[in-house]
């Protein structure tokens, strides 16, 4: 579904990843795991088109997306749920979820969008005419994710999903992920709660500097010596 080939990317001159190459097919949970500063969240950046790579192809359903503008790639069928939540505060629950179908004109489709995100999060349905600013840190987290199925992606980024989530909540959210890849999404993770990335990926990717030093099944990274030292602290 989405191939990477020989990224290179970053900011203001300055590459942070240098030549990743990966791969995530239909139906898969794949994991992308690192340090801070590594390149994950730039490489879901330059997938998503928020950043343009300095070199190498992005490839999604066949078709070259690397230099489209980020519009055109939603409407491809690929959305990003960026870190750090950035829902709206000031609208409702509802309001922000209709945001995210942006793209969707028929308000039918809009509507059997909101159904699902409701059936999957019915959090946010009870919660529906509340002010999203006012929910706590993992319902928000929910929102964005919910807000970024709206545009109904064929696949789905999340970069740090239980980034300032309390950790009862943190199990929940990615029990979640796992549910939506089993429903038909397509998921690239970017977590930083390494073992539980790794128990509901299909296949992970660790990032060093920029480079993909390690890659395998979710079970085989929980078993890397790399990843354990690393990551695991064992």
């Amino acid at each position: 579904m989405l191939e990477v080939h020989d990224l290179h990317a970053g900011y203001r001159g300055t590459l942070v990843l240098q030549g990743v190459s990966l791969e995530v097919r239909q139906g898969e949970v794949v994991a992308l795991l690192g340090s801070n500063g590594t390149g994950k969240s730039t490489l879901v950046r330059a997938v998503s088109g928020v950043i343009r790579p300095a070199r190498g192809t992005i490839t999604f359903r066949g078709e070259r997306i690397d230099g489209l503008p980020a519009h055109r790639i939603v409407g491809k069928g690929i959305a990003h749920v960026p870190e750090g939540r950035l829902v709206f505060p000031r609208l409702t629950v509802e309001q922000n979820l209709l945001l995210g179908a942006y793209t969707k004109k028929d308000p039918q489709r809009r509507r059997v969008a909101l159904e699902r995100v409701f059936a999957l999060f019915p959090r946010l349905q009870e919660r529906r005419r509340q002010l999203a600013g006012t929910l706590s840190g993992g319902e928000q987290q929910m929102l964005a994710i919910a807000r970024g199925l709206m545009s109904e992606p064929q696949l789905l980024m999340l970069d740090e999903p239980s980034l300032g989530v309390m950790p009862k909540l943190v199990t929940e959210i990615l029990e979640m992920v796992r549910r939506i890849a089993r429903e038909g999404t397509t998921v690239l993770l970017v977590e930083q709660n390494v073992r539980e990335a790794l128990e509901i990926a299909d296949r992970a990717y660790v990032l060093q500097t920029g480079r993909i030093v390690l890659e395998g099944t979710g079970a085989e990274l929980l078993d890397s010596e790399l990843v354990r030292k690393a990551y695991l602290g064992l």
